[in-house]
């Protein structure tokens, strides 16, 4: 599709926009389907507490890993990291994993180093759960454990509800291993509040970004992984240089950048995080920054609206389920095409 054709479409007629919307019903189909399998892995690792948690992913689920690494040390006290993938995949170097829970996140389960990894890990002891929505891929066929996106077909090269039901699936596996019946219900009440979230009226970030050529998108804590897949985003159907950076690393260093010609999108959380971050967003404005702010308690002129969560860790899903509608209206509105961008696959195979 030529520039011009993508800038005559409308926002709401691409395939991104209507795959992101699906995102409520796929996290509703999923909590259904799912009860059974999380279940059990759950009642496993309560009985057969994990050494520690590994995660292994790239792209838009390397995001959904840093969200689980907040999830489940903070709600489980569980130190968790992120697989090198290439230490298994390209050196070959056996990895001491035994005891681990070995999380492989993927919307296609088809790429060469995720599965090497799998194998090598499951090989060497790991319990290797696979969080995929291509049941029948080979990543799937290499767990202990799969738990379904259900996310159903995505077409766009953009992930987008892929990435909604993965946030949801760790929610859900956090919450029965934790036995957290608050945050149980809170997730059943989640598929309406996605609907709400993606009427959210951002309109002033599209206007606003569309002379931009680079910005930090800022974020930290649970908030940290929506940072790192909206910048992802800006990127990859917007053609902007967005980096994702923690609201408190900020200041060692990058902030130096900041100045009328380099805006920032900050998320932020109802806890212990949100003071600093709003103070963050005070010291780029008073440096002549413009500061979009999806938190709450903001009341600048530049703040976004949100939508309520119904449990503190449900908001970054929120938060990027309004972002997405935002994103894909950039992208129309600076005439490219958010569903097929330049240079990129829908799956992309690494070894």
């Amino acid at each position: 599709m030529t520039a011009m054709g993508a800038a005559k479409r409308s926002p709401t007629g691409t395939l991104m926009y209507a795959e992101a919307g699906e995102a409520a019903a796929a996290v509703e189909r999923q909590l259904a389907r799912n009860v059974t399998v999380v279940g059990a892995l759950a009642r496993r690792l309560r009985a057969e507490r994990p050494r520690f948690v590994v995660t292994c992913a790239r792209g838009s689920s390397d995001h959904a890993a840093t969200f689980a690494k907040y999830v489940i040390e903070t709600e489980l006290g569980c130190v968790t990291a992120s697989a090198a993938l290439s230490v298994s995949s390209v050196y070959g170097a056996a990895q001491h994993v035994e005891g681990a829970l070995y999380l492989v996140i993927s919307q296609s389960g088809r790429s060469t180093d995720l599965l090497r990894c799998a194998e090598a890990a499951r090989a060497a002891g790991a319990h290797v759960a696979a969080l995929v929505n291509a049941e029948d891929s080979p990543l799937a066929a290499a767990a202990d454990t799969v738990i379904p996106l259900h996310a159903g077909p995505e077409r766009s090269v953009p992930a987008t509800k892929s990435y909604i039901a993965t946030l949801a699936a760790l929610l859900h596996l956090a919450a029965c291993w934790k036995g957290d019946g608050v945050l149980l219900k809170a997730l059943a009440d989640m598929p309406a509040a996605l609907r709400e979230a993606y009427r959210q009226d951002w309109s002033p970030l599209v206007s606003g970004l569309m002379d931009a050529r680079s910005l930090f998108v800022l974020g930290r804590g649970h908030m940290l992984g929506v940072a790192q897949e909206a910048a992802l985003k800006l990127k990859e159907t917007c053609g902007l240089h967005a980096e994702a950076v923690s609201a408190a690393e900020v200041r060692h260093g990058p902030m130096a950048l900041v100045g009328p010609e380099f805006p920032a999108l900050l998320f932020a959380q109802a806890d212990a995080t949100l003071k600093n971050a709003l103070a963050t967003a005070r010291d780029f404005r008073a440096r002549g920054a413009r500061v979009w702010t999806a938190a709450p308690g903001d009341t600048h002129a530049d703040a976004l609206p949100l939508t309520a969560a119904p449990h503190p860790l449900c908001a970054p899903l929120l938060a990027v389920q309004s972002f997405y509608a935002a994103v894909n209206a950039l992208a129309v509105a600076k005439g490219r095409d958010p569903d097929r961008p330049a240079h990129l696959n829908k799956v992309t195979e690494t070894v």
